[in-house]
Order: structure tokens, then C-alpha cells, then sequence
């Protein structure tokens, strides 16, 4: 796993997500796993930001705004859901907050029945500028 951009972070994150997932189970609503794993996150050391916002340009103007749910250490961005399952429309929208920043990874972590993780990538030289 070493050969992934950001992997020892993303490992400790996903450690994160265990403990929050043991501790607190399924159930409630995405805040609350946001909110516990904000403190867990925090516990470990990572300077996070909760529900960041993130704008998305069309020939320099602002054309939508969206929030990331967590933006850990500026470098990782994770998008939390407490469904039953995951759904491609889920990865489609943590793909857009990385194509909307300058940050290359981001997780997409499920507090459903069974906890599921994605690791999306979109490196920054596929990026056009935010502002063209």
C-alpha cells in the first residue's frame, strides 16, 4: 500500500473510521459519525476542517458551491454517508471535490450496516485550472 499518494495518512484515517465504526455502530445520522470522527481524527494529531466549502468555476466565475464533509491536514478530503450501501453517485461527487481543488485524494467512508471505504485519486495535472 506504500506506493499510494498520501497512504500512511489515509491508513491512519481509516483507522479513525474503524474505531469510530466500533464504538458507535450503525444507525445515526452522518453528522454525528462526522462530528465523533472530526474528535477521533483530531486525538491523532491531523488538523481537520469541517464542512469546507468548495467552489466550482466555468470561465472565472462561480458557477456552484458544494461542502466537504472533512478536509484532513489540507491534503485528503473525506466524503462520510450512513447508507445501507454506497453508491456510484457517491463517488462521482468526493471525484468532483478533488477536480474542484488541489487536493489529489479523497475517501469516500460509509457508516452503513457494513463499513465500506473508497480511495479515489484525481491528480492535479489532470486539472484544468479552477479559474479558466
Amino acid at each position: 500500500m506504500s506506493e499510494y499518494r498520501h497512504s500512511e495518512i489515509t491508513q491512519r484515517i481509516i483507522n479513525a473510521f474503524y474505531c469510530v465504526y466500533n464504538s458507535l455502530g450503525f444507525g445515526f445520522l452522518e453528522n454525528v459519525y462526522e462530528n465523533a470522527l472530526c474528535i477521533e481524527l483530531l486525538n491523532e494529531g491531523f488538523t481537520v476542517e469541517q464542512q469546507r466549502g468548495i467552489d466550482v468555476y466555468y470561465k472565472n466565475q462561480i458557477v456552484g458551491k458544494y461542502k466537504a464533509d472533512i478536509v484532513v491536514d489540507d491534503i485528503i478530503v473525506l466524503e462520510l454517508k450512513a447508507v445501507e450501501k454506497h453508491l456510484k453517485e457517491h463517488e462521482n461527487q468526493i471525484i468532483n471535490y478533488l477536480k474542484a481543488t488541489n487536493i489529489e485524494v479523497g475517501l469516500l467512508l460509509n457508516f452503513g450496516m457494513k463499513p465500506e471505504v473508497r480511495r479515489k485519486i484525481y491528480e492535479n495535472h489532470m486539472k484544468q485550472s479552477k479559474h479558466v
